[in-house]
């Protein structure tokens, strides 16, 4: 699923090529990824509603239309959001084409078809419930450290299904979820609440550590993430753990291990992250 470092890093190559521009049509090959409204009425609402703005929120895209509409868009696991020229092409799990004034085309295309898009007035309450409650983005600057460790002492489960917890913090999914917590020492399944002051410094540190670095490298393609051009991210290339069972650990040289905790898949070096 692309998470933080991989919708921003599909924001900003998308923004600098849509804002200003104009949808003069749609084409909606699957109506069931489009969740709010019916496709019939999407189609005439945006059809002339021009690109004001393109912002992330967690994992959700919000395109800034005129009319006072946003345009949201959810990848869920395999979704992309690509920019073509006219002339481009497009993939064959295409399921909306947004044609634009320029000539060029924006596609979302999605594997597993479990992505969704919302066309709705702005304060709208029929938005996605997911948008509405999500928690703290972990990279902005009101989100401190002291913010991060009494969220945490509020919270009993173990640490690792809860950086997943959308409502606690923003963003944050299963590849830098584990390569956090490894580069902090902590095991994934260390209850939040009896983590020390030195322990959440450094699993703080790490979070928007990985995250910048995720973002730099224009995210993580470990299988079918690619950016709003269509390429793939580098960032798969300096994972320490997540993917890596049974490689040597590249702090201590021990195997890297995977258990399922919380019905997904964490990859930690038993010996680093005691």
């Amino acid at each position: 699923m692309p998470e933080l470092p991989e919708v921003e890093t599909i924001r900003r190559t998308l923004r600098p090529k849509l804002a200003g521009l104009k949808f003069t049509g749609v084409r909606i090959y699957l109506p069931k990824v489009i969740a709010a409204p019916a496709p019939e009425h999407f189609t005439a609402i945006i059809t002339g509603k021009k690109i004001i703005d393109l912002q992330r929120r967690g994992k959700y895209l919000l395109f800034g239309l005129t009319g006072g509409y946003t345009l949201i868009v959810h990848l869920r696991m395999t979704g992309s959001m690509v920019y073509r020229e006219k002339t481009g092409p497009s993939s064959k799990y295409t399921h909306v084409v947004f044609y634009l004034d320029n000539g060029s085309r924006l596609f979302f295309a999605d594997l597993r078809q479990f992505g969704r898009l919302w066309l709705l007035p702005v304060g709208s309450p029929d938005g996605p419930p997911g948008l509405k409650n999500l928690g703290p983005e972990p990279l902005d600057k009101s989100f401190t450290r002291e913010i991060f460790e009494k969220k945490l002492h509020c919270r009993r489960t173990r640490i690792k299904p809860l950086l997943l917890d959308q409502s606690f913090i923003a963003g944050l999914g299963n590849i830098y979820a584990d390569e956090a917590l490894h580069r902090a020492g902590i095991s994934p399944e260390h209850p939040a609440n009896t983590l020390t002051h030195r322990e959440t410094t450094r699993l703080y540190r790490a979070i928007r550590d990985v995250l910048q670095e995720g973002i730099k490298n224009r995210g993580t393609s470990v299988r079918d993430y690619i950016d709003g051009e269509g390429r793939a991210g580098r960032y798969q290339e300096m994972l320490r753990v997540y993917n890596r069972e049974g490689q040597s650990c590249l702090k201590c040289g021990n195997q890297i291990a995977r258990r399922k905790i919380g019905n997904r898949s964490s990859y930690y070096c038993p010996a680093c992250q005691k």
